[in-house]
């Protein structure tokens, strides 16, 4: 059972069932409330702020359930919790927005190579060139644009560098140039870069994979799951499966990881309405591979592909998403065999800064995307759009307009957010999913919010049952 408890648009509270555990999340405050039964049927009764004493049609209406005395002491408790704030709460962020706009260049995707030795069936990027032609990005365009998220940076110490493609791996050489220029520019502009690569991990050789481990403060590795499950989708140029090239050589770097410099990873699947039952290659990745740090995310691809997910198929993905919700739970209480996945990842203590509540990751704003050549873009998926360039670091422009619109876009101008009670653990979703979907970024993707949700409703009950004593 769920439902959404709302008053216009001011006040929000979200309350369903799962596992046993009747739950009610006060969206604005953020705060999450586990109920007994007669708590949870009493505050369902309610669609606004509750009045000082509980109205007697409702006592009337609980009265076949439940005793006067016990209705009233219960309505008493919800009402010290309105009165804390953590009920009924107002929506005090949109004040926030205006924040947004001038903010610094602080992240940047470096697409080091448009060519890559998978042809993965549902690759965004049009198996890695972006529909733009394969090439690899020059050394010295790599250097510009260093010294282009410098020069935006502002006030930025800690700045974020995403080695992607593609597959970065087939211009190496060229990574570790990148890497050695921007390490000796960071003492001169007091900066600290963070990098990060996503790979296939086709080309890992030790060398590589100890340079990884060893510059690379996050590592992102490409693999869907079973065997069966990754080589139907992920294939190689001459179309042969790819699980069993590049899994020992994820297992080897991953090893060494565990007792190096930087420890932070996590491999990156997609399912597809081709393994619905896509807790299999959750288990198989933790059980059967060893990695800890996982997810495996939804396809978002055009519902006429074969493989693309559809609204027939959200129940078994929400049944999915439960039971790996309660095998999670089952695991952390017994304590063996843990392992993180990415989106049932919460903080329900603090959570993100309002900022990032309004519009989730700084794409087009905070963060962009350098092609080869050296075209700007508001993120990776926003590449081959040609409408989205905002400029190009050969010559240092940026499109401030473009900019400015996507620090403008954000949970109050995004369609149907304002009133989700979802909207801030979501951010509003992916603006190029909801541009490549609707052609408009202030549009979601109506799959994406569903799924999305049910991941929510699924970290909170978790976070619910491992509170309990």
């Amino acid at each position: 059972m769920r439902a959404c408890i709302f008053i216009g648009e001011i006040l929000m509270v979200h309350t369903y069932f799962m596992n046993g555990y009747y739950i009610a999340i006060d969206s604005n405050s953020g705060a999450v409330h586990s109920l007994d039964k007669p708590a949870f049927d009493l505050l369902n009764k309610f669609t606004e702020k509750l009045p000082e004493k509980c109205p007697e049609d409702i006592i009337d209406e609980l009265s076949e359930e439940y005793s006067r005395n016990d209705i009233e002491e219960i309505y008493s408790e919800l009402l010290e919790l309105q009165k804390a704030g953590q009920l009924f709460s107002e929506d005090d962020y949109e004040r926030f927005t205006g924040m947004m706009k001038g903010a610094p260049i602080k992240s940047m995707c470096l697409h080091i190579s448009h060519d890559c030795n998978l042809r993965c069936k549902y690759c965004f990027a049009s198996t890695g060139d972006f529909g733009k032609g394969r090439k690899l990005m020059p050394v010295e365009t790599g250097k510009k644009a260093i010294d282009f998220l410098l020069e935006h940076s502002g006030n930025r110490h800690n700045l974020e560098l995403d080695f992607f493609g593609g597959e970065p791996l087939m211009n190496w050489d060229a990574v570790k140039e990148i890497i050695k220029y921007a390490r000796s520019k960071e003492q001169e502009y007091n900066k600290k870069f963070r990098f990060t690569v996503t790979t296939n991990g086709m080309l890992l050789n030790d060398e590589s994979i100890d340079f990884i481990n060893e510059e690379m403060s996050n590592v992102v590795l490409s693999l869907d799951g079973r065997k069966c499950v990754n080589d139907a989708m992920r294939l190689t140029v001459n179309g042969k499966g790819s699980y069993d090239i590049f899994v020992p050589k994820f297992q080897k770097l991953v090893e060494k990881r565990r007792n190096g410099k930087y420890r932070e990873y996590y491999v990156r699947g997609t399912f597809t309405k081709n393994n619905l039952d896509f807790t299999k290659d959750v288990y198989h990745i933790a059980d059967d591979l060893g990695f800890d740090q996982l997810s495996v995310e939804p396809v978002i691809a055009d519902e006429t592909e074969p493989y693309a997910l559809t609204e027939a198929d959200l129940p078994k993905i929400f049944d999915e998403y439960e039971k790996l919700a309660v095998e999670m739970i089952r695991r952390k209480k017994e304590e063996r065999g843990c392992f993180n996945f990415f989106h049932f990842m919460i903080d329900l203590d603090q959570g993100p800064c309002a900022i990032k509540r309004l519009r989730g990751c700084g794409c087009g704003n905070e963060y962009v995307s350098v092609t080869p050549d050296g075209d700007i873009y508001p993120c990776h998926q926003f590449v081959g759009h040609d409408e989205w360039k905002m400029g190009n670091i050969e010559d240092g422009s940026i499109d401030l307009s473009i900019k400015d619109r996507f620090a403008c876009s954000n949970v109050y101008t995004k369609e149907g957010c304002k009133d989700c009670w979802c909207k801030f653990y979501c951010s509003g979703g992916c603006n190029a999913n909801n541009y490549s979907f609707n052609k408009n970024i202030d549009k979601p993707v109506k799959l994406s919010c569903d799924i999305e949700r049910k991941r929510v409703e699924c970290a909170v009950m978790i976070k619910v049952a491992m509170a309990e004593k």
